[in-house]
């Protein structure tokens, strides 16, 4: 007679696993890193060698030393941590911001909550946060290789200047200033397509926060349009596409269910355009995420499915 075999949850119903989806998202970034490195050249890459390597050592040394497991380095999470987190830096910034950053994000946000799945916030986005708020010189210093500082365009709207105008190159194809990641829409596009095609993610949450944006900021526009930048300039400038596509989409710290995915979405979308319209910051992007994030245990709990056969009340 055979034996029948009992495990506990979780069970395994796909066919992708945690190493796989990692990877996905790694190749869904790599337009945007292929952009960033033929803009900004040996700079950025050393950014985003020392952004991954420093993720995944500290990763390492925590588990096999600290922790006293086995280490999860491939399944290559920490891996999209650093380049994340890499894409999130002005792309001349010096190295051991990269290390700081990259220490902060997996040994603290990450591993003091026991791992992947367990941290309640986003690690790359509460690393960009605090280094931010460290470093507020470093991390708004937009020089490129060859080229001189300056303000990004919402950067120049927050310091009381006028719009820029920008051209369809510049606000699709490519755009010199502000973190490496904001260099092109149109490649980060391309990785939300790539991770939509292989079901790693859902539109729901990014077309939730560009939707809400664009509402929000085309009826102030109208309102004042002298005062207020419009839905075009505020979905493609800034980190907007690169955190609504990679960052708000992250599986741990997002909501289950399409009703909380939309909550979620809308309110990352609202307070990005509050800050940005009345805060300090000229961007908001990062500073929503990690404020919704905190509200996703709630989402969740309020939007939770009804269960089989229960009497709705």
């Amino acid at each position: 007679m055979s034996k029948l075999l009992i495990s506990p949850s979780p069970h395994v119903h796909s066919v992708h696993s945690t190493s796989t989806l990692m990877r996905d998202v790694l190749i869904a970034l790599c337009p945007a890193v292929l952009v960033s490195i033929i803009l900004y050249g040996l700079p950025f890459v050393l950014i985003l060698a020392v952004s991954i390597g420093a993720s995944a050592l500290t990763e390492y040394l925590i588990e096999r030393h600290i922790l006293g497991r086995k280490s999860t380095v491939s399944d290559f999470s920490a891996a999209v941590t650093g380049c994340l987190l890499a894409l999130n830096l002005p792309p001349c910034a010096p190295w051991w911001i990269a290390v700081v950053g990259s220490v902060f994000a997996i040994g603290v946000v990450k591993m003091t909550f026991g791992g992947l799945g367990q941290n309640i916030f986003n690690p790359a986005i509460a690393a960009r946060v605090f280094l931010l708020v460290s470093f507020p010189v470093i991390m708004t210093d937009w020089a490129v290789p060859d080229a001189f500082s300056g303000a990004t365009p919402l950067g120049a709207i927050a310091e009381g200047g006028a719009a820029p105008t920008l051209g369809f190159k510049e606000l699709l194809l490519y755009k010199v200033g502000g973190s490496a990641g904001e260099a092109s829409a149109l490649a980060l596009l391309a990785g939300f397509i790539y991770l939509l095609v292989r079901r790693v993610i859902t539109a729901t949450i990014p077309v939730t926060i560009l939707g809400t944006v664009a509402v929000f900021s085309g009826i102030m526009h109208l309102v004042n349009p002298e005062l207020f930048t419009g839905p075009l300039f505020n979905i493609f400038n800034g980190g907007l596409l690169l955190g609504a596509i990679f960052m708000a989409t992250d599986y741990v710290t997002s909501p289950m269910t399409v009703k909380g995915q939309i909550i979620f979405g809308v309110g990352i979308g609202l307070i990005t355009m509050l800050i940005r319209y009345f805060g300090a910051y000229p961007e908001g992007v990062s500073f929503a995420i990690l404020i919704m994030n905190c509200t996703v245990p709630l989402i969740n709990k309020y939007c939770k499915p009804r269960r089989f056969g229960e009497v709705r009340k």
